[in-house]
């Protein structure tokens, strides 16, 4: 129910964004026409592939969300990574390389500027839709690092759900991106030179470069597989050793696979005393107990291993 809930979560979060978005999109697209900059069109390009990529999110929430089957027993929660890498390379190709590349040919070809009001207002009516797009996700970041127990900034770095982080990170960038193109037209103005927006678009590029290569090295990451941060490694390690009959923790291994998806296998040490029976209620105990104190985890599996003693005894027995 938890996962079910987060992700219903993280789809109105992104739905939120695709809407904005593509509304944004058209009026950068009209207004870069009418007023002749080049940082409004490589704006518009931004939206565009933000949309583009929050189809895709909805794509990964969506193929993510599938139950585990015969073919795929751990279920579907990495494909989310799969499409949110893909999102990560429309954000670079759909809108870095599209405003680099107009940036450059207004700087060498330049441009004829025309009327900047209608730029004006759209950069006004984008940066209120985008800072309420903005405002939902972080809303439900801090949620979330609330729930975990964890400082926001650390939190967005780390969080497995890489479709939330993605709109927060396109939604900043949006702001700033609009600031760079209401920096361009103004230079514009007052110099009446088109070399300001030429170097606006560029920069609108170079920050969307930026946020690609954040979302792709962070699904990256999840697609390689990462562990679950050193603290709370830790403190699955003393969950277990407060497990009755359960001495030594020999090797912890930790995986997230998706959001709300954790794995955790260990080899462990129990008591030479402790029956079969024993054995087998410290197991569930050590399931039970990891799961009540991190909702997350989805899977335990126990290797009974014994301590470096006992194999060095029986080795030598």
């Amino acid at each position: 129910m938890a996962e079910q809930s987060g992700n219903g979560e993280s789809t109105f979060t992104v739905i939120v964004a695709a809407t904005a978005n593509l509304g944004i999109a058209v009026a950068k697209a009209v207004a870069g026409v009418v007023s002749g900059s080049s940082a409004m069109l490589s704006e518009a390009a931004h939206s565009l592939a933000d949309t583009v990529t929050e189809v895709m999110l909805l794509t990964a929430l969506k193929r993510s969300g599938k139950p585990a089957d015969e073919d795929h027993p751990v279920g579907y929660a990495g494909e989310r990574y799969v499409w949110a890498m893909l999102a990560a390379v429309a954000t670079f190709v759909g809108g870095a390389v599209f405003s680099i590349y107009d940036g450059i040919h207004t700087l060498s070809q330049g441009e004829e500027p025309g009327d900047p009001l209608i730029s004006y207002i759209v950069l006004g009516v984008a940066f209120l839709l985008e800072g309420f797009s903005l405002r939902t996700g972080v809303k439900q970041v801090k949620a979330e690092a609330e729930r975990a127990r964890a400082p926001f900034a650390r939190y967005l770095r780390l969080m497995p759900d890489t479709t939330v982080k993605a709109v927060v990170m396109e939604d900043s960038a949006a702001l700033a991106g609009l600031m760079l193109a209401a920096g361009g037209l103004l230079g514009v103005q007052i110099t009446g030179s088109g070399v300001w927006d030429g170097v606006a678009s560029i920069l609108i590029g170079c920050l969307l470069v930026y946020v690609a290569w954040v979302l792709g090295r962070s699904n990256a990451e999840l697609l390689i597989g990462r562990p679950l941060p050193r603290t709370m490694r830790k403190e699955v390690r003393e969950e277990l050793l407060s497990v009755p009959h359960i001495v030594d923790v020999l090797d912890l291994t930790t995986l997230i696979q998706g959001p709300g998806e954790v794995l955790i296998a260990a080899k462990v040490d129990f008591r030479d005393v402790a029956s079969a029976a024993q054995v087998e209620w410290a197991c569930e105990d050590a399931e039970q107990q990891l799961r009540e104190r991190f909702p997350q985890i989805r899977r335990v599996y126990l290797d009974l291993t014994p301590g470096v003693a006992r194999r060095r005894d029986g080795r030598e027995g």
